[in-house]
Formats: C-alpha cells, structure tokens, sequence
C-alpha cells in the first residue's frame, strides 16, 4: 500500500451520537485533511443487504466498496434506525471487516492529493485503523444525550419515531460496540477524552483545534496545515 509521507492524520472513535462526525468535518476543513465516516461504509454495506437480500455476498459487497463514494455516504436512508441496528450486526463479520479495513487504510494512509491529511472517526480508528495518528481522540457523551441529539437528528429528516425508541436503539447499539469480539470500541490510552455531553458544537471544536495546534506549534507545522480563516467553520457548527 502507498503511504504518502508528511501527511496529518486524525484517528477518532466514539459511541453512537457522540458528536464525532460533526467534530471530524469541522476539524477536517480546517485543517484541509480527507474525512471519511468509517460508520458510515458499514451502514453503506447494511443498506446493501436490506435492499438486496437476495444478492447479498461478498463479492457483491466488493464490487459496491470499489465504486463506492461520498455521494453513495451521503444517503438520508443511511441514518434510519433499521440501517443502524444492522451494521452493528454486520460490522461483527470477519470477511465484511477485511474489505471495509482494506479501503480505510488506503484513505487513512494515501488521501487524494489535494489534501494535506485525513481525519477518521469510528469505533476502531484509534489502534486498529491509524494506530500511529499524530492525534487520537474519544469523542463520548451520556446516552440520555445521545439519543435526544439522534432523536432530533431523525425527527428533522421527518422520520416517525419516538425518543425511547432511540434510546433503545443507542443502548442495543453500544451493546454490540463495546462487547462484539472483533475490534470493539474502547478508549485507548493515548486517546484524549472528549466529553460532549455539556459542550456546543462550537466548544467542542474548539476544543479539539487548541489541543492540535498547541502541538503543531510545537514541531513547528502549524502555517502548514491550518487554514487563514474560520468562516467555514462557524457555518458548519451551526
């Protein structure tokens, strides 16, 4: 595999509904690093399986994965409550995960020239995806918080669904995270914990860039990778 050299790299995991997407994006514009939502291929994949059963395979996974692109992530029907239960199933599979893993180091490790980095979030990012990060974070927040903060996500997306709903889901969906036997989510040593659940968007990102460019400073790459202004930003974190 291509290793592109001198590049920031951004390792993230957290629970459902942590906020960690929302952090990764703001903190991958502003720095210019490639974001990928690795959640987001399983629920990719999981979508796979609900619409296709009957071609469901892994060759069929492979030839989607290869194809696969934003645009494809980008589906409202990924954030369904039935797609999420699903790929927490699905991410449990031997084979599935040799494919998903396979595509996040190539992204992790070789991203498109046009960036000077990438920021991962998931559940495994941390020490099995980019266990030499120059920065590792985990992202967390109670589960009450949690699932209000999907609940509103879903309600705003126009979904029929009730906030204990949600919560079961969250609850059921840590469960497989935390206790499933392959690359389950935990929060390393060398991870700095980043609790969400009485912090804006705003003060999280925040957060998280002090934290970055303190270090930058220090080996003195900061002009390298930071962005001159935080427009963007402000409007993403609205």
């Amino acid at each position: 595999m291509i290793r592109r050299r001198n590049i920031l790299k951004i390792a993230i995991d957290s629970p459902a509904a942590a906020g960690a997407g929302t952090l990764g994006k703001a903190i991958s514009k502003h720095y210019n690093l490639f974001y990928l939502d690795t959640g987001k291929i399983y629920r990719f994949v999981a979508y796979l399986k609900i619409k296709f059963p009957n071609k469901f395979n892994l060759n069929f996974v492979k030839s989607k994965i290869k194809k696969i692109n934003k645009k494809a992530l980008s589906k409202l029907v990924l954030l369904s409550d039935e797609v999420g239960t699903e790929a927490s199933i699905i991410a449990k599979n031997k084979n599935i995960r040799k494919i998903v893993h396979k595509l996040q180091l190539n992204l992790a490790y070789n991203p498109p020239n046009k960036y000077k980095g990438s920021c991962l979030d998931g559940r495994d990012i941390t020490y099995n995806i980019i266990p030499d990060a120059d920065f590792k974070f985990y992202v967390t927040a109670n589960v009450e918080t949690r699932a209000y903060r999907r609940f509103r996500e879903l309600k705003n997306l126009k979904k029929k669904i009730t906030y204990k709903e949600v919560l079961k889901s969250i609850k059921k969906r840590d469960k497989n995270d935390f206790k499933r036997k392959i690359a389950p989510l935990k929060k390393t040593k060398d991870s700095l914990l980043i609790n969400t659940t009485n912090l804006n968007k705003r003060s999280c990102f925040l957060k998280i860039k002090k934290i970055i460019d303190r270090k930058l400073i220090i080996n003195g790459n900061l002009q390298r990778f930071k962005q001159p202004s935080l427009k963007r930003i402000r409007k993403t974190l609205k």
